[in-house]
């Protein structure tokens, strides 16, 4: 944003808005027109980085809906926000495993202090160490679980709010294209677009 600009419309209120003010009011199809330049610039740089079976996979068409479709900033905040999400739920779903590992082992050094008799203990902990796994299988399914209906329920606001490449899928292909398409809006989002440059 131009500084000056603002100043000297602050210190006389008759005068027009500064061009920056301006154009993010009312931006012109010249400005927009530009900007989706830049943001496709941008994306055939990132498209560049992946692997070429991915760039196959990606194509121009995409890219350009891509752009179009970030002009709308809000995009970026629905990305953010989903991105966040999926980071607290993933932390959830860490600890809640590492507290099925650490009632086993609470559990195993209970049994330790006891039973004296090895092969009691032995025996004990052979049982122990059944059931914890079949607890671990049924704790990872869960976590897979929760994390299939994270990537639906995304792919599904993603789709609603209109983002290209995004719609339901279980396919590991498909969902990891839907991955970097998000790791480039993301990226996208934190550039700053200037104009004048």
């Amino acid at each position: 944003m131009d500084i000056t600009a603002t100043q000297e419309t602050n210190s006389n209120s008759s005068e027009p808005l500064g061009e920056a003010d301006e154009l993010h009011q009312h931006p012109s199809p010249e400005f927009l027109q530009r900007k989706i330049y830049f943001l496709m610039d941008q994306l055939k740089l990132m498209h560049a980085e992946l692997p070429e079976i991915l760039q196959t996979r990606i194509s121009y068409d995409l890219l350009t809906e891509l752009a179009n479709c970030v002009l709308n900033e809000s995009i970026f905040d629905i990305v953010k926000a989903l991105m966040e999400l999926q980071h607290v739920t993933e932390k959830h779903l860490i600890q809640m495993r590492a507290q099925v590992e650490n009632e086993y082992e609470i559990e195993v050094a209970d049994w330790r202090v006891k039973i004296k008799d090895p092969e009691e203990l032995q025996h004990i902990l052979g049982l122990m160490k059944i059931k914890h796994t079949k607890k671990l299988v049924e704790t990872d399914k869960k976590i897979v679980e929760v994390l299939d209906q994270k990537v639906y329920d995304q792919q599904s606001m993603l789709q609603k709010a209109g983002v290209p490449g995004f719609y339901h899928t279980q396919s590991p292909k498909e969902i990891k294209i839907q991955m970097f398409l998000l790791d480039f809006i993301l990226r996208l989002s934190r550039l700053k677009y200037e104009p004048n440059k």
